[in-house]
């Protein structure tokens, strides 16, 4: 059988030695894949980086693109679906990432703004994988949830979802998990500018993990200053790589867009695009899964409960998995390294990869709660 070619970006780990059996393959930076590299390729392998549109794919042979990302924004799917160009990307592949990168945000704040998680209210706006996992950590964290999402309440005609104009209301933390959408009754471009920051009732905390363009970012700078927004948290910029300097010196915690990039969530989105290859060209990879998957340095964290109330002791345990301090550090420390920092990301593994072992504990909940958040306790 003859081999497919198929152009892939040299970023996305574990997929070397996936399709070599049936396919010739060519790995280059995502901004250096060109009309000319893609010309007589069959197949794109892409993440972000790499806009796929007319002036990339027209005149070139390719039947396929598969991105190993939730979002898609960066392909042209009108234009694809015109010329018989199938896609598809990795929906949810990075959801427990990026909950794992807000719980990291809430307990890092909760000790910051001494907050008590009993006494905070969370508008997620967008409750799809990503929101809805965000929603199911932020209640075994003990706060009370808001969801707002027009396609799902149109779709549902459920009453769980509460409008915008009730979170801007009544919220104390509010964050957006939203696809990018450039226009139409669910527009989310500048979603968070000038009249989303006035209707704000009191101070809140903002994060951001969808995409930058949902929240303005001249806005959210002017909100900081005013003190109407008290915190801001944003793993994803306008304009990014080339990011606002001022509102990152504005913002409590600044990443650069690795909110999704878990080891855990990486393997998903490869493997999920490895199938979706193997499918469309029946390759018979339907079962693949990468088998190299590293091991977190300390698998067994252990906790002495003594004299700690229950929050202390979850902070204590969850930022052995992860800190956001440290990817917000070396972001400031080199803003200009935001595409190295991102292409060249260490191993996180979330909650599941570890067991926990609690000594001294008279807390009650907190079992049942660390499990919430994904962990495996040791009796």
């Amino acid at each position: 059988m003859k081999k497919i070619r198929i152009i892939a970006d040299d970023k996305i780990p574990f997929l070397r030695g996936a399709l070599e059996d049936y396919a010739e393959i060519i790995y280059l930076p995502g901004k250096a894949i060109d009309k000319e590299v893609v010309k007589n390729a069959d197949a794109l392998i892409t993440r972000t980086r790499t806009l796929c549109n007319e002036d990339l794919l027209a005149g070139s042979s390719v039947k396929f693109i598969a991105t190993a990302t939730i979002g898609y924004d960066h392909i042209d799917t009108a234009w694809c679906e015109a010329k018989g160009i199938k896609w598809t990307n990795a929906p949810g592949c990075n959801s427990s990432s990026v909950q794992q990168y807000m719980v990291s945000a809430f307990l890092n704040l909760f000790s910051s703004l001494q907050l008590e998680p009993s006494q905070i209210t969370i508008g997620i706006v967008g409750a799809g994988k990503v929101g809805s996992k965000t929603a199911l950590a932020a209640e075994a964290l003990g706060m009370k949830v808001m969801l707002n999402d027009p396609p799902r309440a149109r779709a549902e005609n459920s009453k769980i979802f509460s409008n915008l104009a009730d979170i801007t209301r009544e919220a104390d933390i509010i964050s957006f998990h939203v696809p990018l959408n450039k226009e139409g009754q669910d527009k989310t471009l500048g979603m968070a500018g000038s009249s989303f920051f006035s209707r704000l009732n009191k101070p809140v905390i903002l994060f951001n993990t969808s995409r930058g363009p949902v929240v303005n970012g001249n806005e959210l700078k002017k909100a900081i200053a005013r003190g109407i927004v008290k915190a801001g948290v944003l793993d994803v910029w306008e304009h990014e790589p080339d990011i606002d300097m001022q509102l990152l010196d504005k913002v409590t915690f600044g990443t650069p867009h690795i909110a999704g990039y878990s080891t855990d969530g990486k393997v998903t989105g490869t493997a999920m695009t490895v199938k979706a290859v193997s499918h469309f060209f029946g390759l018979g990879l339907e079962n693949w899964y990468p088998g190299n998957v590293p091991k977190p340095a300390n698998e067994l964290l252990v906790c002495d409960c003594t004299e700690k109330n229950e929050t202390e002791i979850i902070k204590e345990i969850y930022l052995k998995t992860y800190d956001i301090s440290d990817d917000d550090r070396k972001l400031r420390e080199n803003p200009k390294n935001f595409e190295f920092l991102r292409g060249n990301y260490p191993v996180r593994r979330e909650p599941p990869a570890y067991k926990v072992k609690l000594l001294s504990n008279s807390h009650g909940d907190l079992p049942v709660k660390l499990k919430k958040l994904g962990f495996d306790l040791q009796t």
